[in-house]
């Protein structure tokens, strides 16, 4: 016998089953006992939250032999046959797929028959809003002069798209997202039918990723299960399999940030990219752990907002006086605008690496808002008598002096730069790597051969390649310690040199050209310069 998945084998088939949504339940059932059922019914709400599900119950209710307190038998032959979908009472149409006029003209024939045993006719149309507006105004004639043993269950997930003449002639129902609470109290409840023995936290866990979806939430369960079958299912399995991130990460990923360690950032990244983290995973997990500091530093009673652990709790608490509220909400926005970006870009690790350097280096950011902190901190210190020398502003673009502008300089001061000095000789190693740098760079891997293509190549000292990058993120991503790694090694692998290289960010004003020697002009013009 074939499997049948888990949100398939465990749909509820009595309103008792259902979890999260009473406040339409107890209507439902209330309208049946009382015989007050009306001719159509709109369900909105997100996925996986039974808006099939209860058109079915509802269905069957109505067609019920022996009702019990609104909800059907479940065993008279019209609650079996409706249960097996062999009964030709209950219509149900997918209108992705049937939304033309024709498909609507077809259901206003059959209207015009009652039903050969039961009370109800009762057609359930899915996904509504993808009907035509030829099929909307064919459908609308039928809803305004139904015939009594006619019943339409209209279920979408977009009620905004759906005309308002249609609206207003039926009972709208929203259905909201099911809490954690509920939809982990119902897991448990399956995972003891299946003898399944799975750690209260995974369960947890899975609850949550579901966002309010229970269907969401079976499947990710039985994604779980197959992939550890027969094992105990514990949360360091469950993470492993939906490619998600520990909350201990978050705190290392938090204090790496604040201390403006971006190789340290990247690398601990890396570390998780190695382990087959998914990238989205982490920028959705990564931006609710930053919302509950938030919340944490807003009052002293979100204990109960917050659905976590007490040990996670106390834990958080230390963890939010780490950072002020402005920088959390910085964080915030960057990582939010990052998740629509992770949607449709293709290089997401890229993505996440700028977006977590530009949480470590706010002077990256060019808004109003940070331009007007910056001007506000050097009038402060002009204000104060304190003398801002040029060397000491140009700093603010690497991020050593936080809250200065970069490179703010006079004509008059440019003018009066020397001219960067010509080497007496520059080292045949690397006169070898300039001249094969092309070949070098398409040794690269894509995101560093990327950043390496519009790099200055210069002299350090008198034997040290000086690679010269004009943006902080170029500089931050090549000269973490595992890219320097792989430069090094294809110079190598292309010249037979090993040869010592220095990353620098272009800080000046002024172009590289006039403040670095350009080792490639050089060689290239066969200039050499005697002792």
């Amino acid at each position: 016998m074939s499997y049948t998945a888990l949100y398939r084998k465990f749909r509820p088939q009595e309103f008792e089953d259902v979890r999260g949504q009473e406040h339409i339940v107890t209507t439902l059932k209330n309208q049946i006992r009382a015989e007050r059922v009306g001719h159509a019914y709109l369900f909105c709400g997100t996925r996986g939250t039974g808006k099939t599900t209860i058109a079915k119950i509802f269905a069957r209710a109505v067609n019920c032999d022996h009702p019990r307190e609104g909800s059907p038998c479940g065993q008279c032959p019209s609650c079996r046959a409706i249960g097996a979908g062999s009964s030709m009472n209950v219509i149900e149409i997918d209108a992705a797929s049937n939304n033309g006029v024709d498909n609507i003209r077809e259901i206003r024939e059959e209207v015009a028959y009652s039903p050969t045993e039961g009370r109800y006719k009762v057609y359930i149309i899915d996904e509504v809003h993808m009907l035509s507006t030829g099929a909307f105004n064919a459908l609308l004639k039928t809803l305004e002069e139904p015939p009594s043993y006619v019943i339409f269950i209209l279920a979408t997930t977009e009620a905004h798209k759906i005309p308002v003449t249609i609206l207003s002639r039926c009972q709208r129902y929203d259905f909201r997202r099911i809490t954690i609470d509920a939809i982990a109290a119902r897991l448990e409840e399956l995972m003891e039918k299946e003898q399944v023995e799975v750690e209260p936290k995974a369960i947890r866990y899975i609850a949550k990723a579901a966002d309010g979806s229970m269907r969401d939430a079976l499947s990710l369960l039985d994604q779980c299960i197959a992939f550890y079958l027969g094992e105990r299912l514990t949360f360091e399995k469950v993470l492993e399999v939906l490619g998600a991130v520990d909350t201990e990460v978050f705190s290392d990923m938090l204090q790496k940030i604040l201390r403006q360690d971006v190789a340290g950032v990247i690398i601990l990244l890396e570390e998780l990219v190695a382990q087959g983290r998914e990238p989205g995973q982490f920028v959705t997990d990564f931006t609710w752990y930053l919302r509950n500091l938030l919340l944490l530093q807003s009052s002293d009673n979100m204990e109960d907002v917050l659905d976590i652990s007490s040990e996670n709790l106390q834990l958080l608490k230390e963890e939010s006086a780490m950072a002020e509220p402005e920088q959390l909400i910085r964080y915030i926005r960057i990582f939010s605008e990052l998740s629509g970006q992770l949607r449709y870009g293709t290089q997401k690790r890229i993505l996440l690496e700028i977006a977590l350097i530009k949480l470590c280096r706010p002077q990256m950011e060019r808004d109003y808002e940070s331009l007007v902190q910056r001007i506000s901190s050097l009038e402060k210190q002009m204000e104060q008598g304190i003398p801002v020398s040029r060397g000491k502003i140009s700093q603010g673009s690497s991020g050593k002096n936080q809250g200065e502008p970069a490179a703010v300089r006079s004509e008059e001061t440019a003018e009066n730069e020397p001219a960067p000095r010509m080497p007496k000789a520059v080292p045949e190693d690397i006169q070898k790597v300039v001249q094969n740098w092309r070949s070098i760079i398409e040794g690269l891997s894509g995101g560093l051969k990327n950043y390496l293509k519009t790099a200055h190549l210069s002299l350090s000292g008198e034997n040290q390649l000086l690679i010269v990058l004009e943006d902080e993120v170029a500089e931050a991503f090549v000269g973490t310690e595992t890219h320097m790694q792989e430069l090094k090694q294809v110079i190598s692998e292309r010249t037979g040199k090993e040869v010592e290289v220095k990353i620098q960010l272009h800080e000046t004003g002024r172009p590289a050209e006039d403040t670095y020697v350009d080792l490639g002009k050089l060689i290239n013009m066969e200039i050499v310069i005697e002792d």
